[in-house]
């Protein structure tokens, strides 16, 4: 591949599919942190997130009405519920990779931590690297200051236990 082909390639902007998938992580990681946060049911977080109304005041990455025009909403559905359905499954993923313990994680960090296990272990159809990437993008959308740097850390090594022969084919 030519360096000009490469540039093109990594200017491409973001199809209509790919933007509704990454609006839908957005929002499900909002979600998920609603949903830790408050205790609330999972089905009781996300009837309110589809009854918001318009609010101009907001930007519109906080705006989840904006934001739910282009969300993948059906992916948006799959990735709370199943991620409050495996909690546990996914936390003992996390916890052995951890520096500290999981209480210890940052809410919104441990949000983006489940969800990108839960799509490592169950969306297969979901390259890694795709997994990893997006982790790492909610993280600087809504994480610490470096804290997509510790999702990035744990989210690689998660790939390489639960998807070791995809991530050995990447590396060859």
């Amino acid at each position: 591949m030519s360096r000009d082909q490469k540039v093109s390639r990594e200017q491409k902007a973001p199809s209509r599919a790919q933007q509704g998938r990454r609006a839908a992580r957005e929002l499900a990681v909002q979600a998920l942190y609603q949903w830790q946060m408050t205790g609330k049911s999972v089905t009781a977080v996300e009837a309110e997130f589809r009854s918001q109304v318009p609010d101009d005041d907001l930007e519109t990455h906080e705006n989840w009405l904006k934001v739910m025009e282009i969300a993948d909403l059906a992916l948006f559905h799959e990735l709370l519920h199943n991620v409050a359905r495996y909690r546990k499954d996914l936390d003992a993923s996390i916890a052995p990779l951890l520096d500290r313990r999981l209480e210890d994680i940052d809410p919104i960090e441990l949000a983006i931590l489940r969800l990108g296990t839960y799509e490592l272990s169950h969306r297969l159809d979901v390259p890694y690297r795709a997994v990893i990437n997006e982790g790492v993008e909610l993280a600087r959308s809504f994480g610490a200051t470096d804290g997509h740097k510790y999702i990035n850390s744990i989210l690689d090594k998660l790939a390489s236990r639960l998807r070791s022969a995809e991530v050995s084919a990447r590396r060859r």
